[in-house]
């Protein structure tokens, strides 16, 4: 009877570590997503583009496997055009994914699911009709924010923020989406903890490490950050709230942000850009960095956001 006790404890056990281990960042599950966004069946994952919308619905699809609820309505989309030079009511869209955990705040993250197509919309600016997919850029950050979603889905534990997961659209065509978005909250943003931004953290390069923006958006940012690591990745902070992704918005209104970033390479918003190339396994890592971060963070009632001076 005692040997029996002791099987089903360590069965148990087992079971519990598996569970654990199941709701943490996978570079399997990451590089599939990376694989299907980029593939040549998406052209791109151009805005106005078939590609485009076939991500978008991908990420709605993934959403609701995973049990995040529709924010707008009965719909995980919000729909919105915009004019982009000569370019006039250009279609495009957000896909928002909610975990209610009956917080008063709430905290966003985001990446973009769009990349340039086959650079139609782009004015000459890069070559017209092929196919740039983006694995980096930024298939790489939507992997990212799937497994986030995934994790605090899963994980069991009824956390003291909200989580609000949003794919941008648009972003490549001037932040197009967050600019609608925060525009047209459908949720307020003064009750919003912080946003974190995935933005290309596929290409980890050991020498550079992940550089993690918005070091300087909120007062408790140096309190989260102090003692956190993760093996095997290295990080740097930047101050600035600012930048040439989706987070800018959201500090733009006032809401602390983070932005995550591994870096410019030799395929940046080239048609080189493939899957193939991701590390995925460091971006796994890079996302449990994330996590400790997104913990910490939550420790705090609130954060106090800094303007820049």
């Amino acid at each position: 009877m005692m040997k029996r006790s002791l099987l089903l404890l360590m069965l148990a056990g087992g079971l519990s570590t598996a569970h654990a281990q199941d709701t943490l960042p996978n570079a399997g599950r990451i590089q599939q997503i990376v694989n299907y966004l980029a593939s040549e069946k998406l052209k791109g994952r151009g805005t106005a583009e078939k590609g485009g919308m076939k991500a978008s619905r991908f990420v709605a699809k993934q959403f609701k496997k995973l049990g995040l609820q529709p924010v707008n309505g009965s719909s995980y989309f919000q729909d919105f055009t915009f004019d982009k030079n000569a370019h006039k009511n250009v279609p495009s869209r957000n896909v928002l994914g909610f975990l209610d955990n009956g917080a008063a705040h709430t905290i966003v993250i985001g990446a973009h699911y769009d990349h340039l197509g086959t650079a139609g919309l782009f004015d000459g600016k890069y070559p017209i009709g092929e196919i740039h997919n983006g694995a980096d850029d930024n298939a790489s950050g939507v992997a990212g924010l799937l497994e986030l979603a995934r994790h605090y889905v899963k994980n069991k534990q009824k956390e003291p923020f909200n989580f609000l997961f949003i794919a941008f659209g648009g972003e490549e065509l001037g932040l197009q989406g967050s600019k609608y978005y925060t525009a047209h909250p459908l949720q307020p943003l003064d009750k919003v903890h912080f946003m974190l931004n995935m933005d290309m953290i596929g290409r980890y390069n050991p020498e550079r490490g992940i550089g993690i923006g918005g070091f300087g958006s909120a007062a408790e940012w140096p309190a989260i950050f102090k003692d956190v690591q993760q093996p095997g990745i290295r990080y740097f902070t930047d101050a600035s709230g600012k930048g040439a992704s989706d987070h800018h918005n959201f500090y733009m209104h006032r809401v602390p942000v983070m932005f995550f970033h591994t870096g410019g390479h030799d395929d940046y918003h080239k048609p080189t850009d493939d899957a193939p190339k991701l590390q995925a396994a460091s971006e796994a890592s890079i996302l449990l960095l994330g996590i400790q971060l997104i913990n910490k963070a939550m420790s705090f009632e609130q954060l106090h956001y800094v303007g820049e001076q």
